[in-house]
């Protein structure tokens, strides 16, 4: 086979519609709209979701479901397991350690340490919040929980 040999298949490629255009073409005067009425006009047919002048569905559904609440805060979620890989024995957790190290992404989020996985290294944490379950293993390592950086 050469280049000069392909071609598309049969019935896959079709000339456009050219409208408008005689009698003869089949597709003169009205340019296949018919006769009057909205359609036929320029412009006149109504996008996807017109309801006929009625209110469309999508304008009749809330805009979001549930509610949201404003005062909301979105905390970083660490867990010790996480720390104790990790940190050296002896290192202070704080948030721009936690930035250095690339546990989280931004300086300005809010951490707090949750208590899944192990932790056998002795860590000082100052971070936004601690959980129970995470304090109990800090100190339970030999390590300490301070007040927010």
């Amino acid at each position: 086979m050469q280049l000069h040999d392909l071609a598309p298949a049969p019935g896959s490629r079709k000339a456009r519609k050219r409208v408008g255009r005689g009698h003869g073409s089949g597709l003169g005067k009205t340019a296949g709209r018919g006769y009057n009425g909205q359609k036929s006009r320029a412009g006149g047919a109504k996008g996807a979701g017109f309801e006929g002048g009625q209110t469309p569905l999508a304008r009749r559904l809330p805009k979001l479901p549930g509610f949201r609440n404003i005062n909301r805060v979105e905390y970083a979620a660490v867990n010790v397991g996480r720390l104790d890989a990790t940190f050296a024995d002896g290192d202070t957790v704080d948030g721009d350690s936690l930035l250095a190290k690339g546990i989280i992404k931004k300086s300005t989020a809010l951490v707090k340490v949750l208590g899944d996985g192990e932790l056998t290294k002795s860590l000082t944490v100052k971070v936004d919040k601690v959980s129970a379950t995470a304090a109990a293993k800090i100190q339970a390592a030999g390590g300490k929980v301070e007040a927010p950086c």
